[in-house]
């Protein structure tokens, strides 16, 4: 009886470094570049300040500080949704796609806090964008207008 149980303790423990051994082998390598720009500088939404003009098509918000952002070449975005400074990444694509990710936020308590989150949420749901002369205009997967935002002079 001892030896079943010693083979079977033998059996349940190669069975188990098996598993452990498929789960650490299964993993993806991590292929994310980080040597060079993550968006190009010549791009026309890098390197300039957007300042909010409209969410959706013809709402205008009233806050303690214009909502903006500017779009650094290494992919970084900073700027402030009207009440906190954000930051995050941003990546653009061919076909005019935008995705917003990592974007965080500061905490500082305004009346005007649902709105700042209407920002945030904009951006993080921007799949399109389109530029017209001085204009940036979000669109969200559906090709609704999510907001636009104008080029700071």
């Amino acid at each position: 009886m001892t030896t079943t149980k010693t083979r079977l303790g033998r059996a349940l423990l190669l069975v188990l470094a098996a598993a452990t051994l498929a789960a650490c082998g299964s993993q993806p390598a991590d292929t994310t570049r980080r040597d060079g720009p993550a968006v190009a500088s010549d791009h026309p939404v890098v390197g300039q300040r957007w300042n909010l003009l409209l969410v959706g098509t013809d709402e205008r918000l009233a806050m303690p500080s214009t909502p903006h952002f500017i779009v650094s070449p290494d992919g970084r975005v900073t700027g402030s949704d009207g009440c906190n400074t954000l930051n995050g990444r941003v990546q653009l694509d061919e076909g005019n796609r935008i995705q917003f990710s990592q974007l965080s936020t500061t905490r500082m308590a305004c009346p005007q806090l649902d709105d700042a989150r209407r920002v945030t949420g904009m951006m993080e749901n921007a799949y399109r964008f389109l530029i017209d002369h001085d204009r940036l205009v979000f669109f969200g997967p559906d090709q609704r207008v999510l907001g636009g935002w104008r080029k700071a002079n």
